[in-house]
């Protein structure tokens, strides 16, 4: 089995953003209530297939050769799971509630390659 990291994406310019962000608080609290039911379905229903449940992330520091900065990204939050191919990994995802009930926009899955043996 390979490992794949489902990294969660998310925009706060996003006209789903801007949709849940115009919702009453009554709603907007059902929605996330809703949406961690769902969550959570999709997490005992792929249990076999998650290494680490991940969450979501906070804000972005970059490091490079001019020193510490803060940037901003659209990533969101991560899962890591195990699958037999990319296409399987992927498929994991289908109809996630990451965008389906919440206002995310996608879910990127990258394959964790092995680090080259010296």
């Amino acid at each position: 089995m390979k490992k794949y990291l489902a990294i969660y994406t998310g925009s706060k310019s996003a006209e789903k953003m801007k949709k849940w962000q115009a919702m009453s608080d009554d709603e907007r609290n059902k929605k996330i209530k809703d949406g961690m039911t769902a969550w959570t379905n999709w997490v005992e229903k792929n249990k076999v297939s998650i290494i680490d449940n991940g969450g979501p992330l906070g804000k972005t520091k970059q490091i490079d050769a001019s020193g510490i900065s803060d940037i901003k990204n659209l990533m969101t939050g991560f899962t890591l799971v195990e699958a037999e191919s990319h296409e399987a990994a992927a498929k994991l995802f289908v109809d996630h509630p990451h965008f389906l009930i919440f206002p995310g926009d996608a879910i990127e899955i990258m394959e964790c390659l092995p680090l080259p043996q010296m």
